[in-house]
């Protein structure tokens, strides 16, 4: 497919992937991870976020919009968002940025002008494009078309998956993936469903599969209290990376190198997504929720590393 849906392209990136980076988020996700950092790409289609603190109560949205989705209550902005239909004209008049159209279809051509541009900053440092979310593998084709010509093009290329996914469609985008950064949250299948919404099942046999091809992993574990924030949960995601570990080396025949093995690193929570939560009218469960002192991500680290896997912690 030549074209999908993306709700932002994050230039200089130095998180998703070795150097500086372009990152595309895709919009969608088949997880509904209450405490995601990026609540705008959990739809697959346009949405409006709504800043009602930024309103300057300028009436512009008033009298734009046709389906009486504004409207001004004692001074105070009221968005109507069941009878939007977010045609975006709203957010093209909002000078103050009060509300703001997150998602639009783009061309595989539009993409890869914006990821070109940055070069030679990929070649400096060893950097290069990372398609991410919302979840990449919601639009296989899609991504595959950027990744396809990111490789043309000589650049690096990863993808941040959960691999909640046909094997098929992660399976397409293999060729032209130098690496794989992908999500576990939890090995126990309950806990999983109730933070996620989804079972891990397919997550855990894609991962298996994985480890039969010959392309780079890194795991990453979002470390989320009250979902898997304790020694046992973080150690059960490094045995099983390392029990990964094996079969790869098993897979290849011989002695598989550290550049070949899998490695895990947790990543901390945060409560940056709050505004994002409210501005999309969702409920914000992890506003609720204090975040690990450092002490404590590197104790959970160290466990980790006590089952033999490679652990990085930011």
């Amino acid at each position: 497919m030549d074209t999908g849906i993306i709700f932002n392209i994050q230039r200089f990136s130095i998180h998703d992937g070795p150097g500086i980076r372009t990152t595309v988020f895709f919009k969608g996700c088949s997880l509904f991870c209450f405490w995601c950092h990026n609540p705008e790409g959990r739809r697959a289609k346009p949405e409006i976020q709504f800043f009602p603190q930024r309103c300057i109560g300028c009436h512009e949205c008033v009298k734009v919009c046709e389906h009486s989705g504004h409207e001004l209550q004692d001074g105070s902005h009221v968005y109507h968002r069941d009878q939007c239909i977010v045609c975006g004209r709203c957010a093209d008049g909002c000078f103050a940025g009060a509300l703001q159209l997150t998602g639009k279809r783009v061309s595989v051509a539009e993409v890869m002008a914006e990821v070109l541009r940055d070069r030679p900053f990929y070649q400096t440092s060893g950097g290069g494009i990372t398609l991410s979310g919302g979840e990449p593998l919601v639009q296989p084709e899609f991504a595959r078309g950027i990744l396809e010509q990111s490789k043309a093009a000589g650049i690096h290329t990863a993808i941040e998956t959960a691999a909640n996914c046909r094997w098929q469609d992660l399976a397409l985008l293999l060729p032209f993936t130098d690496l794989v950064l992908m999500d576990i949250k939890h090995m126990d299948a309950t806990k999983h469903r109730e933070a996620t919404g989804v079972s891990n099942e397919r997550i855990l046999a894609n991962a298996r599969r994985l480890m039969a091809t010959d392309r780079p992993v890194i795991f990453r574990m979002p470390v989320i209290p009250t979902v898997n924030d304790t020694p046992e949960e973080i150690c059960a995601i490094a045995e099983f990376v390392r029990r990964l570990s094996g079969l790869r080396t098993e897979h290849n025949r011989r002695r598989a190198t550290s550049a070949d093995l899998p490695s895990l690193e947790l990543l901390p929570f945060h409560r940056l997504a709050a505004d994002k939560f409210r501005s999309l009218g969702l409920d914000d469960r992890a506003g609720r929720l204090a975040p690990l002192e450092k002490e404590q991500m590197a104790a959970l680290a160290e466990a980790a590393r006590g089952c033999g896997v490679t652990v990085t912690a930011r």
